[in-house]
């Protein structure tokens, strides 16, 4: 399995991955809304692909704290048949490594508190990141990256698409 960044040829397939994955859900429709946003980044738009079979994807886009960039990550999809054998993990790790390498200075995202702190996600308001919605509560996470500037702080925005796809 190699993680790539993620061709426009790809799309079908990686749409096919996200309904699978999460079934009766928004996230094909908000998928779809990231890909044509001004607010996607090519470069974090990735995807596991084993000889030709996409496993995985993950799509990070521009998201703001006040008025500093960030970047909001999700949705996250691993083909369920594969789950719990390292892709998700995989796909991860590079997003961050890519992050790292194009200066960005903070990740945020909604999701398991069980899951991510293992690669440094952190309840967001620890570090005066404030959630679009206070219910999510320590479920809305952040990590700082090597260009985080402390003292950054603020409300969260992310992409539009995340305010229409529900």
């Amino acid at each position: 399995m190699k993680i790539r960044r993620e061709r426009a040829e790809d799309r079908p397939e990686i749409l096919a991955l996200v309904a699978a994955a999460f079934p009766e859900s928004v996230e094909v429709r908000l998928l779809r809304g990231l890909f044509a946003s001004r607010e996607y980044i090519p470069e974090l738009s990735l995807v596991a692909d084993d000889g030709g079979e996409l496993l995985g994807h993950v799509i990070t886009t521009r998201g703001w704290i006040g008025k500093s960039k960030s970047l909001g990550l999700g949705p996250i999809a691993v083909l369920p048949e594969r789950k719990k054998q390292g892709v998700g993990t995989a796909l991860m790790r590079a997003t961050i490594t890519a992050a790292n390498t194009l200066g960005e200075p903070s990740i945020v995202l909604l999701g398991s508190t069980e899951y991510y702190p293992r690669f440094g996600f952190a309840p967001a308001d620890s570090l005066g990141i404030n959630s679009p919605d206070p219910s999510w509560g320590s479920h809305f996470m952040a990590r700082a990256l090597d260009a985080f500037v402390p003292g950054t702080h603020g409300q969260f925005a992310y992409a539009p698409p995340f305010n229409t796809s529900g």
